[in-house]
């Protein structure tokens, strides 16, 4: 996206040096990175940069309005309302895809958006590894707001564990050390310092939790919660039997709060009114279908990791629908082919994370991932037998 620092950066490449740079990536935790790394970060100058924050606090003003509750209050499905919500997410993710508009012009466009942690961690290791065998511009930064890593770990670390023991903070998540994401949970508990705990781990005593360590019975104050309600509905009933805490008035506190996953996600973009923001609509309050149905893509409400989504609408898959208020209607946008690679330029997503400290007025942009697609969606599916896709990271001009 910026073409000087691209060229340099692909005359530059070796594959020796993409190799040393995954062998180091992957030295402190060996074959816990389950997808593929990208051969390249993503470059982004400052007026792009700008759009897309500016997106992201449009959001943020529709998320801190004193009315958000109310009008999320069907995003939750109710049989999985977890007791002892608070006022706010500790954790936003906001996904643009880099995307060509109708004068040919770049843009981002709101892909999705969620109220749940990310890969918050790995990417900071992502971030020393890229700029220790990569020639990465001193003008360039993949932090927001004058963070550093020294300063974004500790913030993160102040969100997540606030004034408890580390060890009586855990990351909660369903067979942990088999999740595709779980370099992410190590990096977690080397920066944080908190525990990964798997659901079946966890033992109820009246209100409060406990989970064994060293035979040693250790009380639960805090969740830093990874669980995803979806794939915890996949598991065996014995598992779902655990599962039944979430429906428990606990002695815990939340971060985020498991319903925060719902009331930011994509039930909330209807409610968006942003040039970077696709028109989105319930597909329930539709009157009338577009005539021109080819360029809009047909998503649920309540699935993740792409699970459900039509992109080739015909006519018949709308009828199909039976639960139409769980189902959204969204523009269509266009990736743009832009970055350049040895073969052909891949497209590219980029989630920003926002971080939301207890008393502060509103939450702020922190750092970013980044994903590369040579395949018709973003995700590993699409991509098989490729190079010069997958995970990375973006590098804005300060």
């Amino acid at each position: 996206m910026v073409p000087e620092l691209r060229k340099r950066f692909n005359e530059n490449f070796t594959k020796e040096k993409y190799e040393n740079f995954l062998t180091e990536l992957n030295r402190k935790h060996p074959d816990a990175i389950d997808f593929r790394v990208a051969e390249t970060p993503v470059f982004v100058d400052k007026e792009f940069k700008n759009k897309i924050l500016s997106a992201c606090e449009s959001i943020v003003d529709v998320i801190t309005q004193p009315n958000f509750s109310a009008i999320t209050k069907n995003a939750i499905p109710e049989k999985i309302k977890v007791p002892n919500e608070n006022n706010f997410s500790h954790f936003i993710a906001f996904d643009f895809g880099i995307c060509e508009n109708d004068k040919g012009e770049l843009e981002p466009q709101l892909i999705e958006m969620q109220g749940f942690p990310t890969m918050f961690c790995f990417q900071v290791l992502m971030d020393e590894m890229l700029k220790k065998y990569f020639i990465i511009p001193e003008n360039y930064s993949a932090f927001f707001n004058e963070l550093n890593k020294e300063s974004y770990v500790q913030l993160l670390k102040e969100i997540i564990v606030k004034d408890h023991q580390t060890e009586n903070v855990i990351l909660l998540e369903l067979f942990p050390h088999e999740q595709k994401t779980r370099i992410d949970f190590y990096c977690t508990e080397d920066y944080i310092g908190i525990p990964i705990v798997c659901l079946s781990e966890l033992i109820l005593e009246g209100k409060k939790l406990f989970y064994k360590k060293d035979n040693r019975k250790i009380e639960i104050q805090r969740i830093y919660n990874r669980i995803i309600f979806d794939e915890l509905h996949q598991q065996s009933d014995k598992m779902q039997e655990k599962g039944k805490i979430f429906e428990i008035d606990l002695d815990v506190e939340w971060v985020p709060h498991p319903n925060w996953f719902y009331r930011i996600s994509k039930y909330t973009l209807p409610f968006i009114q942003h040039p970077y923001v696709p028109q989105t609509t319930f597909l329930d309050e539709i009157k009338e279908l577009p005539a021109d149905l080819e360029n809009y893509v047909l998503k649920p409400l309540f699935s993740f990791a792409g699970q459900g989504v039509v992109i080739d609408i015909k006519p018949e898959d709308i009828t199909n629908v039976k639960d139409a208020h769980n189902w959204i209607l969204q523009r269509k946008v266009k990736y743009a082919d832009v970055v350049e690679t040895p073969d052909i330029p891949a497209k590219a997503e980029i989630r920003i994370f926002y971080f939301w400290k207890d008393g502060a007025a509103r939450p702020v942009a922190t750092f970013n991932l980044a994903r590369l697609s040579k395949g018709k969606m973003i995700g590993v599916r699409y991509n098989k037998d490729k190079e010069w896709v997958g995970a990375s990271h973006v590098y804005f001009e300060k």
